[in-house]
């Protein structure tokens, strides 16, 4: 067989070979320490009587990733990666439910694996994450709850910990944005997954999640000349939020042009873009950016959009450079099916992580 037609499966198997298993032997003795043997019955004497960490079932606790519950938020800096809820749909439009984003994000995680086959990657090896459960919105003000929004986010990112944020709607990505920012010493740029552009002043006379982007360029450090916005298009575009990202010249890229340039092309593109003078770069990433048969479950649907191999690689690709946070939003599970659309948001950040971690940006490889 040629170089060229070496299948990765064979590439894959030998990575797999290469991996440690140091924190896997600690974990499941710690386990088992925590969580007491077995009764006598049990031949697997590494089944614990009770589920403790992430034991790749869904008995373990409700975090995401089944990773420890930090209940000292003080403690976060002890981690190379800190999950926190953002369960806030104060600011939906239309079709609310997103506060119960985070907790269907954590369930539909609970029987995933951090060990991917083709990337030849097993993210329990290479880094320590946490759960440090959700910011305290304050459901009837939206503005508070920005504000413990950007605190939160400030405090995980000072600790030198990279947020991974489980939203709730997208109106989080501004004060996400703004807790981070002043914390960088130059340009932050952001790329933006998306059906909409999100760059309206005000949704119903107020910063909703149609909003984030316009007040996240208003951001000194945060210059709509680094906004990269991919997967714009279709029915439910608003005229006046195209302007703002024409007058600001945004750089949006639709799904079109995803398909006549390809995705490694967008990717380049993207980067390009959003590192151009920039000093680190945030990613927000709106499920409803994928087509709805695939991601139901969200606020705003808008057929026509991305598919989930399309929305790994293009991820995967731009994360490499290094991030200094990202978010996952519009997971709504009141009109999900089968927690398919919270399963695709769990996909997006691990291979978000693992593009991080390959890149040597994050964690050990």
């Amino acid at each position: 067989m040629s170089t060229d037609d070496q299948l990765q499966g064979d590439w894959a198997a030998d990575a797999e070979a290469a991996l440690p298993t140091e924190r896997f032997e600690a974990e499941a003795k710690r386990i088992l320490e925590l969580g007491m043997e077995a009764a006598p019955s049990i031949r697997d004497r590494s089944i614990s009587l009770f589920a403790r960490g992430n034991t790749g079932s869904f008995l373990g606790v409700n975090t995401f990733l089944s990773t420890p519950y930090l209940e000292d938020a003080r403690a976060v800096g002890q981690y190379d990666v800190a999950f926190l809820g953002e369960p806030l749909d104060t600011g939906t439009t239309y079709r609310a439910g997103t506060r119960f984003g985070p907790q269907a994000l954590r369930r539909a995680s609970a029987l995933t694996s951090l060990y991917n086959f083709e990337l030849g990657m097993d993210l329990s090896e290479s880094l320590t994450m946490c759960d440090l459960g959700d910011v305290y919105v304050i459901p009837a003000n939206i503005e508070k709850s920005f504000d413990q929004i950007s605190q939160a986010v400030s405090h995980v990112h000072a600790a030198g910990v990279f947020p991974v944020v489980l939203g709730g709607d997208h109106s989080i990505g501004y004060p996400n944005v703004r807790g981070i920012a002043p914390q960088i010493e130059g340009n932050i740029g952001i790329i933006h997954f998306d059906r909409h552009s999100d760059t309206d002043e005000t949704n119903m006379d107020e910063r909703m999640h149609g909003t984030p982007f316009f007040h996240a360029t208003n951001i000194p450090n945060a210059p709509s000349a680094n906004l990269v916005q991919i997967g714009i298009g279709g029915w439910l575009s608003s005229r006046t939020a195209v302007a703002v990202s024409r007058e600001r010249r945004a750089t949006v890229i639709t799904i079109d042009d995803i398909d006549r340039l390809g995705i490694a092309r967008v990717v380049e593109l993207a980067l390009e873009v959003a590192w151009k003078g920039a000093k680190t770069v945030y990613l927000s990433f709106d499920i409803d950016s994928v087509d709805p048969a695939y991601a139901p479950g969200t606020g705003t649907p808008e057929p026509g959009g991305l598919q989930p191999r399309e929305v790994f690689k293009l991820l995967h690709g731009v994360a490499r450079e290094g991030l200094c946070g990202m978010e996952v939003v519009e997971v709504s599970p009141p009109y999900d099916q089968s927690d398919i659309t919270a399963l695709l948001g769990v996909r997006a950040v691990l291979y978000v992580l693992a593009s991080l971690v390959g890149a040597g940006k994050l964690g050990r490889r």
